[in-house]
This record gives structure tokens, sequence and C-alpha cells, in this order.
């Protein structure tokens, strides 16, 4: 997704139900460097979060270790400094999980 694409959905969603929710947040260190940005409000489904996680390209993977046992072993990745990936993705509020439920979404379907 496009930071273009990225705006005219928020632009989209403000219009139609208002944002209750609008934050960026840095991606927890075990997933790697990135952001994920978040949006909140109350849609035709009820409390519902849209989210965009942007991290930069892997272009190599590398395990580090040795067969020995009791070696520890790791994994090094080579991130791309200009090249990003992108991932949408929608919850709906569950209130009797008390959670946020990913939704299951149809290509080329949208609910806005």
């Amino acid at each position: 997704m496009t930071d273009e694409k990225w705006q005219d959905i928020k632009w989209l969603v403000k219009d139609k139900f208002g944002i209750d929710v609008d934050d960026t947040q840095d991606l927890p260190e075990d997933e790697g460097p990135g952001i994920i940005e978040i949006i909140e409000f109350h849609g035709p489904l009820g409390k519902m979060r849209l989210t965009r996680t942007t991290k930069p390209l892997i272009l190599e993977k590398k395990v580090l270790g040795s067969r020995r046992i009791g070696s520890d072993s790791s994994v090094q990745y080579k991130y791309s400094d200009t090249e990003k990936t992108y991932k949408f993705t929608v919850y709906r509020w569950d209130d009797t999980a008390n959670d946020w439920v990913e939704m299951e979404k149809e290509r080329g379907e949208m609910i806005f």
C-alpha cells in the first residue's frame, strides 16, 4: 500500500466516521525496525481499527551458529535503505473476547 493510498483511506474514514485514535508506534525490537500506524473509529460493524505496518525490505538473511551441542544460533538481516514493505490489516473489536479480532477480507472487497 502506497503512502497516497493510506492517506486516501485516512481521509475517507475521517469524512465518513470520524477518527477516535490516530497513533504511530515503533515496532517491538523482536520484529525488527519499522513503524505501525493505527487508526481507530466507530464504523458500520462497531469499533474498528486499521493498521499499516511499514518495514524496510529484507535483502539478505544469514543464520549464524555451530553444530555443537549447547551452542547458540542467531539470525542477521540486511535491510534495504530505500525500499519498504507495507502490511494493511483491519480489526474489529469483539466484546465477548474483550480484544481486537482480525477481519478476513476478500480480494477487492472493502467495507467502506
